[in-house]
């Protein structure tokens, strides 16, 4: 008994490396205050608030490109708008997640470089997020698939 299986792809490997960094993203550091004029430095990363469906979805991403390997047939779940409606989904709680962080005056723009270096997870989030949605996009445009 022989089992044939459908090469990965580019855009499913895309779909689980965006997933693969969008967990790394959330492990790292997304916004810090203080630490300066004696005041204690906080912080926090991608496990609070809405950003937890981000790191949510990044799993559920890489459970949905294993699937059809991990069970040896093709899964119906494996199509283009399933990986839309989780990019569309990560997004809204990231983009909430930084509506709340606004709110709470996290961000300060007294220094503009200070954005960047002070919240790198928040950056990296963002960039595996571009990539989950590419790869949504290359998916729907297989021939054969929508």
């Amino acid at each position: 008994m022989s089992m044939h299986r459908r090469p990965l792809g580019r855009a499913r490997l895309l779909a689980a490396l965006g997933a693969v960094v969008i967990v790394a993203g959330c492990l790292l550091r997304w916004w810090s205050v203080g630490g300066s004029d004696g005041l204690p430095a906080l912080s926090g990363n991608g496990f609070e608030g809405f950003s937890l469906v981000v790191f949510i979805i990044a799993l559920a991403t890489v459970a949905l490109v294993t699937l059809p390997y991990a069970t040896g047939r093709p899964v119906g779940g494996d199509r283009w708008l399933v990986y839309a409606v989780l990019a569309a989904a990560a997004w809204a709680g990231f983009l909430i997640r930084i509506v709340d962080l606004a709110g709470l005056r996290v961000f300060t723009f007294e220094q503009p470089m200070e954005v960047f270096t002070r919240g790198p997870g928040l950056w990296v989030t963002g960039i595996g997020l571009v990539m989950l949605a590419r790869a949504a996009y290359d998916i729907w445009r297989e021939p054969g698939l929508r």
